[in-house]
């Protein structure tokens, strides 16, 4: 039960970190633009606008899918308690893989709405009538 406890946590990892960050950078994007921490992308660290509309953004689907992908992770999970560690280890392994697939997926969002509503400089585009 030890193992199965202990790969329980490393399942949820991932999906709690998206909630968690997801949650503060909805409502927060960290005060300057760094290269440490944060959504860092070419045109996300173009100014404070890009800057803040890229963390809003991503934390807004990060809260999303972190939900989905924590449920989605936890409901197999139920289903070998008990069971071998072997299969326990390679469901595990099986699930964290999946959960990075919605984790960098998340990238083409942002970078799509970034470009809508940014030119390459950074600057807020004109509505076209």
């Amino acid at each position: 039960m030890g193992f199965w406890i202990f790969m329980l946590v490393m399942v949820v990892l991932i999906p709690l970190v998206m909630i968690i960050l997801g949650a503060i950078f909805l409502n927060r994007s960290p005060k300057k633009i760094n290269f440490f921490f944060g959504y860092r992308t070419a045109l996300s660290m173009k100014n404070k606008d890009t800057w803040d509309y890229a963390h809003k953004l991503i934390g807004k689907i990060w809260l999303i899918l972190g939900a989905i992908t924590l449920i989605i992770s936890i409901i197999p999970m139920l289903f070998v308690i008990g069971k071998d560690d072997n299969l326990i280890g390679i469901l595990s392994t099986l699930l964290v893989m999946g959960e990075l697939v919605p984790l960098f997926i998340s990238i083409i969002p942002v970078e799509i709405g970034l470009n809508r509503k940014f030119d390459k400089n950074g600057n807020i585009k004109e509505p076209k009538d």
